[in-house]
């Protein structure tokens, strides 16, 4: 799906973008000049056509080159993927064209809603009714894709008074709105990821995707998990083709490299497959339980391209990019929702054993 012009460049930079923070900027529009981030949306809405699964195979291909670059990557088609879900004409109107062009970048903030759907802790974005909206005060720890040139994120808030979180989109430049300094992470470090502190801010009635949040957001997790799994089918394929490529995987380390390919294709094929209709908007388990399997996956690529690869694996200027995946493998089990959370829901929707 990628054009080599466009797998050049991810991987040149991939190491740099992993690292260093500088070239943060650079990202989102090296992905609209690839015109990558159309891909998967209705040709009359802008897009080349296809539907969720393109944009999957799109992602897992671009994640098996730089991780930082296709988590950019989903962050962008996930903001896409809920504006599309949502009734409100007028915030597509305002934010679509430009998302598809690179020119803003969309950010979900959703990790707290998530959090508090699984009782984990409490919103922690709190909206007033105001003369033309909200009025909104509270935190958002963890955001990426919150570029300083633009971004809008989608956010669930508490009305006051209680009742079902809403889902708003919140522009770049509102007052009170503050973006703290890039977060310090281990890697992935130009994803542009922040802490966005709002104190007060006034956001308008057009901002609004969603008044009920839970079950806008539920038939959406489909899309949503389903990108977001192409992050660690990326990741692992790309650590198994070069166990497979390297020399030290012969005999019975072959035959373990060619088992887990086998049954990573086969978890891609039964994720594609499931992705579209309402099956696991009715039960989200199974896809829980894929995105588990795949992060497990991703365990076990890593350990498999090591031990193919020896102690070389640990000289960086020979094996840069074991490095940089070692890194990004880090991220998968604690990237929304997180292996911990995806287990407590798991076991809360497992059939009782009855003695």
């Amino acid at each position: 799906m990628l054009t080599e012009s466009a797998r050049s460049d991810i991987a040149q930079r991939a190491f740099v973008l992993d690292t260093q923070a500088e070239l943060a900027s650079t990202v989102l529009p090296m992905l609209a000049h690839h015109d990558l981030l159309r891909t998967g949306l209705p040709v009359a809405q802008g897009g080349h056509g296809g539907d969720v699964r393109d944009a999957i195979a799109a992602i897992t291909e671009v994640a098996g080159l730089s991780l930082t670059t296709a988590f950019v990557f989903w962050s962008q088609r996930a903001f896409i993927h809920y504006l599309q879900a949502s009734g409100n004409d007028a915030a597509r109107e305002r934010w679509w064209d430009a998302l598809l062009r690179g020119d803003i970048a969309g950010a979900v903030g959703l990790s707290n809603v998530i959090k508090f759907l699984s009782r984990i802790e409490a919103l922690q974005v709190q909206a007033k009714p105001a003369a033309q909206g909200w009025c909104l005060d509270g935190v958002l720890p963890w955001v990426s894709n919150v570029r300083s040139q633009g971004f809008v994120v989608a956010a669930a808030v508490q009305p006051e008074g209680g009742g079902l979180p809403m889902v708003m989109a919140l522009e770049s430049g509102l007052p009170g709105l503050v973006r703290s300094p890039d977060l310090d992470l281990l890697g992935m470090r130009a994803s542009n990821t922040a802490a966005l502190q709002l104190n007060q801010v006034a956001v308008p009635a057009q901002a609004l995707l969603a008044q009920a949040g839970p079950p806008y957001l539920k038939a959406a997790r489909p899309g949503f998990l389903g990108m977001q799994c192409a992050l660690s089918i990326g990741l692992a394929r790309a650590a198994l083709q070069a166990a497979a490529q390297d020399g030290g995987a012969r005999g019975p380390l072959h035959t373990r490299v060619t088992e887990a390919q086998k049954t990573l294709g086969q978890v891609e094929a039964e994720l594609l497959e499931g992705v579209l209709g309402d099956r696991w908007v009715a039960d989200v388990s199974p896809l829980f339980a894929l995105r588990m399997r795949l992060a497990g996956l991703v365990q076990e690529a890593l350990q498999l391209e090591l031990q193919a690869t020896g102690g070389r694996a640990y000289l960086q200027d020979q094996q840069p990019d074991f490095g940089r995946r070692w890194r990004e493998s880090a991220f998968i089990p604690i990237v929304t929702p997180s292996l911990t959370q995806l287990e407590g829901e798991l076991a809360q929707h497992a059939p009782q054993v009855v003695a």
